[in-house]
């Protein structure tokens, strides 16, 4: 008779474990060829491992016992994984919750640089724009009002545009520097050239206004009759490129990498538009009498109606990227923004035979352009500031190219939250 071999003894120990663990042991017949009767072999080999096992088996079952402490020790071990699943039952939980997390703490998106500065820098942009329309409406309805209300404010604004630029260039030297080239697929660029041809327009369109004050003799009376007709020119240009300038903000945020900013392209525009607008028309329903603050209405209206879809389209269009701006402080600006927005509009209609009516509504236009700027400025740095916002969609935009070219999906990566 052939003696079994050492694959067959282990066969034979494993059926043990599996009955000594509680399992039911596979229903697999031991006999061999060779074997009489299909009796047990006998333990025997020529392998050490077997030799090793028979004289365990002769020596009093040491084997069995050797056996025994491995069974307890996978019994153990089988345990503590079980203790490892959720709520101690079903399957057990191999894989970890996802966690956005990066090296050393840091965001996995570098994000803006920019302060509160360049927030009121978007706003006062806005108003020299919106103004500029407003005083050009005002000269060409014959609105003496209007027109000068709209030509101050520009100068003021665009003025107070340049302070904050510089500051957060840090040197005047380096707005010159830009100048040196034009490059128009740069929103900076084109921003920097924008602002240096509405500049000095606005600015001698404000310094006509004093024309009614200087005298009618002399070189100050020559001066005082040739001012009028160039500030006539120099508000038309300057309301021909307000609408560049109240825009390209909006479009040189969406050339960031800051998510919430860049997938917004389309909206950020338009509530910059609309924006603008309606803080021109706070400028106008504030100064200019009712009588002459039917243009200022008008704006309002089509400003609000702007800025309210644009608003709309960011908190409900961009999916997880709209989080930015409707949690936490970019979510409460823009809500009072809105509410505002919708009260200065209200007023504005209702009360246009009301001095004091149409100021409040000025004063909440301007206020609701504010709030929405410095709303659309904190969503975006909050959106940088999350790994969530960058990691999530940048998944979901794989996977969507992947189906579109029939890829199977990618299952090494982790799971989303």
């Amino acid at each position: 008779m052939t003696p079994p071999g050492p694959v067959g003894d282990r066969f034979r120990r494993f059926r043990e474990r599996l009955a000594a663990d509680g399992g039911d042991p596979p229903r697999v017949s031991d006999e061999r060829p060779g074997a009489v009767g299909g009796a047990e072999p006998a333990v025997g080999g020529d392998h050490p491992k077997d030799r090793d096992a028979a004289g365990g088996n002769r020596a009093g079952g040491g084997n069995r016992a050797a056996g025994g402490d491995l069974t307890a020790r996978r019994t153990t071990e089988r345990s503590g994984r079980r203790r490892g699943r959720r709520g101690g039952g079903g399957e057990e939980l191999r894989v970890p919750e996802a966690e956005f997390t990066s090296y050393y703490g840091r965001p996995v998106l570098k994000g803006p640089v920019w302060k509160w500065d360049i927030a009121a820098y978007l706003f006062t942009g806005g108003l020299a724009g919106g103004s500029s329309l407003l005083a050009a409406g005002g000269q060409l309805t014959g609105r003496p009002a209007l027109r000068r209300a709209g030509r101050v404010t520009a100068l003021a604004a665009v003025s107070a545009s340049a302070v904050f630029l510089v500051k957060d260039l840090g040197r005047p030297a380096r707005f010159h520097h830009m100048l040196r080239v034009a490059k128009p697929t740069s929103p900076m660029s084109m921003g920097t050239w924008i602002l240096t041809a509405y500049g000095p327009a606005a600015g001698v369109a404000a310094i006509a206004e004093a024309a009614g004050a200087l005298p009618r003799d002399g070189l100050l009376g020559l001066a005082g009759r040739v001012l009028p007709p160039i500030g006539h020119a120099a508000g038309l240009v300057a309301a021909g490129t307000a609408p560049a300038l109240a825009t390209y903000t909006g479009v040189l945020l969406a050339d960031t990498a800051v998510p919430s900013w860049h997938e917004a392209y389309p909206e950020l525009p338009v509530i910059f538009a609309g924006s603008a607008l309606a803080s021109g028309a706070g400028v106008g329903l504030l100064a200019a009498p009712p009588a002459q603050a039917g243009p200022a209405r008008r704006m309002a209206v089509a400003g609000a109606a702007l800025e309210l879809y644009g608003a709309h389209r960011v908190e409900t269009r961009l999916g997880l990227l709209s989080e930015p701006y409707r949690l936490g402080r970019p979510g409460r600006l823009l809500r009072a923004g809105r509410l505002l927005t919708a009260g200065g509009v209200a007023g504005a209609l209702l009360g246009r035979r009301s001095r004091v009516v149409g100021a409040l509504s000025g004063t909440a236009l301007l206020a609701a352009s504010v709030l929405t700027r410095f709303g659309i400025f904190y969503g975006g740095v909050a959106s940088a500031r999350d790994p969530r916002y960058t990691v999530v969609p940048q998944r979901e935009r794989v996977e969507a190219r992947r189906s579109s070219m029939d890829l199977p999906p990618n299952r090494a990566a982790p799971p989303t939250v």
